[in-house]
Order: C-alpha cells, then sequence, then structure tokens
C-alpha cells in the first residue's frame, strides 16, 4: 500500500509538470520568429501583419499571424545582449519555431559603408565578452592568450565555453545559416533601388543605400559611439557593423540548432560620424531599409 501511495503521489506530480509544460506552449503552428529590438522598429512590421493574434508571456508581447505570405510570430527582443538572450530562448520555449530572422538598425564600423546600407553578416560575435587585465608594475599588459584577438587597453576579448545541440565548445563567431544567406543574395539586387533615402523633413542620404551581404556583425552591452574603438573594432575583427543584441540571438539561436539570420541597417557610424551621432536622424530610414529588405526576403524563401 505505501509503494503504491508513492507511485501515485509520483504519477501526480509527473501530470501536474506536464501539464505545467504543455501550458507553457502558446501556439504550436510551425513560424519564423521575426524579431526586433526597439519600438521602433517593431512598428514598421507590425503594420504589415495579418491575421494577427496578440500573446502575453513573462511580460513580452508576441504577435502570431502572416507576414508575406508566411506564419510568423512577431516580438522584441529588448535592447541588451541579456535581454535578447532571455526573450529568445522564451520564444523557443513557447511557440513552434522553425526560424529566426531579426530586422534593426546598428551602427556601421566599415569606412565603405555609409548609413541606410543593409547588412547581411554571415557570423556574429561578441565583442566585449572580455578578460579586463591589471597593468604591470613597471608598465603595460600581458600579451593575449594565443588564438584571442589583440587587446584595447586592458581589455583582452576572450571567448568562454558554451554549451548546445553541438556539444561544448569555445567559439567567438556564431553563424548565420547558409541557406538563408543564399536567398539573401538573391533578394539583395531587386531590392537595393527601393531602399528608402531620405528622412520625413527631406534630409537625403548620400551615396544611396545598398545590401552588403556576408562579412562579420558583432554585439555588445554598450552603445557604441567612439571613433579610436571604431577603428579597433573595425580592424581587429574585420566586421561590418556592432549592435546590442544580435550576437546574443545568435548565440542562442546556434545552441538551440535554430536556423538564424539578421538584417541590420546604419542608423549612423558608431563614433564614425561626420558630425553628432546620426542614430536620432536616421534611426526611422534605416529600420524601414531593414524591414524592407527581411520582407522580401520572406518572400523568396518559397513555401
Amino acid at each position: 500500500m505505501v509503494m503504491l501511495r508513492s507511485l501515485l503521489t509520483a504519477l501526480a506530480a509527473w501530470l501536474l509538470t506536464a501539464g505545467a509544460l504543455h501550458a507553457q506552449i502558446l501556439d504550436r503552428t510551425p513560424r519564423t520568429a521575426v524579431m526586433t529590438a526597439m519600438p521602433t522598429e517593431m512598428a514598421v512590421l507590425r503594420r504589415n501583419l495579418t491575421l494577427a493574434h496578440r500573446y502575453s508571456s513573462g511580460g513580452v508581447e508576441f504577435w502570431t499571424g502572416t507576414l508575406e505570405g508566411r506564419p510568423v510570430v512577431l516580438f522584441m527582443s529588448g535592447v541588451s545582449m541579456t535581454n535578447a538572450a532571455m526573450n529568445t530562448q522564451m520564444a523557443l520555449d513557447r511557440f513552434h519555431i522553425r526560424r529566426i530572422v531579426f530586422s534593426g538598425v546598428a551602427g556601421g564600423i566599415d569606412p565603405d559603408l555609409h548609413v541606410g546600407d543593409v547588412v547581411v553578416p554571415e557570423a556574429w560575435g561578441p565583442y566585449m565578452d572580455s578578460r579586463f587585465m591589471r597593468e604591470a608594475p613597471a608598465g603595460g599588459f600581458p600579451a593575449p592568450s594565443p588564438g584571442d584577438p589583440p587587446p584595447y587597453g586592458m581589455m583582452f576579448p576572450h571567448a568562454e565555453p558554451m554549451s548546445g545541440v553541438h556539444g561544448t565548445e569555445t567559439r567567438f563567431w556564431y553563424p548565420a545559416d547558409p541557406a538563408m544567406l543564399v536567398v539573401a543574395r538573391r533578394v539583395a539586387e531587386r531590392v537595393t533601388p527601393i531602399l528608402e533615402r531620405c528622412t520625413a523633413v527631406g534630409l537625403c542620404l548620400q551615396p544611396p543605400p545598398r545590401i552588403v551581404v556576408g562579412g562579420h556583425g558583432l554585439s555588445g552591452p554598450v552603445f557604441m559611439d567612439n571613433a579610436a574603438y571604431r577603428t579597433y573594432l573595425c580592424a581587429t575583427f574585420h566586421a561590418q557593423a556592432v549592435d546590442m543584441e544580435t550576437a546574443a540571438v545568435a548565440q542562442v539561436a546556434y545552441a538551440r540548432g535554430v536556423p538564424f539570420i539578421a538584417f541590420r541597417s546604419l542608423s549612423d557610424l558608431a563614433g564614425g560620424d561626420p558630425g553628432a551621432n546620426g542614430f536620432a536622424t536616421f534611426v526611422l530610414v534605416a529600420a524601414d531599409n531593414a524591414a524592407v529588405t527581411l520582407q522580401a526576403f520572406l518572400r523568396a524563401l518559397g513555401p
């Protein structure tokens, strides 16, 4: 009798746990997760979402519906690496997500690129994962560990081990899905002529914006607006853009085995602007260009 009571207790506990897990699944339709970081980026996509249905979980709004004929769940990562990682995992726990695509703005660090350009990097890295080293009594810092990038003063970039479906490994770059990069390259040529050039008050970009597929993107927990550090990031990581979320999303996607790609349009030059930082002036133009490119990508994915 005692054994039977124990078995029944264990079964009841299992059923409660299974019920709780089931209750966390908000929607079982296979969908593409479409992410943005900020309301200005979200608004561009929300206005084109059809058959919209709102869910709320953990303080985050999730919108299911159809975008460019494709079932999607649309939500904000929030600004910062921590918010982005947390909300990406929450979405994976509550929806049936087949792929993740990100639309948003970024700071440009490649001097060959301009405000309004759209970048679609083939890999993203968390450049602020670092060791802050102490200076030697005689001055100077120790040499970086073998395989690590060169430091910037006391800041020594250094990747730590992470675990996921690929096992435990140490990596800096988290890749975009190769098949989705092929589609992005295919749509770039026909989308470039329709990218937005002018703000609402008639301030227009020169040269006209373009789409660059490939290269590297960087993310960190800071708003980057420093010319000297911008030069260091470009030279050290050969990257095109820097933001505050994408590498965290890419890492979660890689760890969970979910295909991922990001479309980021340059709202400013991360400290390389000829005058004041251009974010406030061009964020809407950049958000629109990223969204237009992403929507063309969704159309081109096929069934």
